[in-house]
């Protein structure tokens, strides 16, 4: 007899990397996705470095067809602030007999060792799906799979603006300064997925205005 899967949070920004992990967990009997979860600033109801809005990230998870749980931030936000409202958001679901969370990264170990020490803290085991996978390769599948991301940030120390608003294809793989990681794992891009292979329907947005933060990063507003 098979042993049930087990239950596990996703960390989503709503991007490409969490979206492709979000289907790495859909397709492996093991797993069971309980639950989304966003962090948001609570000021402008926006994913921090993304800009994506609480209505498309909420009308995201609806095609999707999975739970959401938003964590509100503070603007300025200190790694002890974030480490109290994500415990605060967690702890139900801890009650409920869950004890993994799912985190999208790719190859930052720094990044890795911190969550880990999160997490253990907050009582969860943290599981990496998508650790080490090439990120050429992975953005090539993501492509030929028909997923749609768009890119909604862009850091422009790092890519030319003009990238800002195109979607993730293999134009722009080819586009991409040789500087840059094919996923933008360096904080070079940041996207949001509208559609996809795990999509009941694909979502209609537009593009609003652009803003420019901190000096360096355009951010494109994304419309419904």
């Amino acid at each position: 007899m098979s042993a049930d899967p087990v239950p596990v949070l996703v960390l989503s920004s709503g991007g490409k990397d969490s979206l492709y992990m979000v289907d790495r967990l859909l397709s492996d009997p093991a797993w069971r996705i309980a639950s989304l979860v966003t962090t948001i600033n609570e000021r402008n109801g926006r994913v921090a470095m993304h800009g994506t809005s609480r209505e498309l990230i909420t009308t995201q998870a609806d095609a999707i067809g999975l739970p959401l749980s938003l964590v509100p931030l503070p603007e300025t936000c200190d790694n002890a602030t974030y480490e109290q409202r994500l415990a605060a958001a967690l702890a139900p679901w801890r009650e409920q007999g869950v004890e993994h969370v799912a985190c999208g990264d790719l190859f930052l170990a720094d990044i890795r060792a911190w969550r880990e020490a999160l997490f253990d803290r907050l009582g969860f085991q943290p599981v990496f799906p998508l650790w080490q996978e090439p990120t050429e390769l992975m953005a090539r599948d993501l492509v030929a799979r028909g997923f749609r991301a768009r890119l909604s940030c862009v850091d422009t120390h790092q890519l030319d603006q003009h990238f800002l608003g195109r979607d993730l294809d293999t134009e722009l793989l080819a586009d991409l300064p040789g500087s840059v990681d094919p996923c933008g794992e360096n904080g070079e891009f940041h996207s949001f997925v509208h559609d996809g292979p795990i999509f009941r329907h694909p979502l209609k947005i537009r593009s609003g205005r652009v803003v420019m933060t901190h000096d360096r990063y355009a951010m494109l507003e994304l419309l419904a």
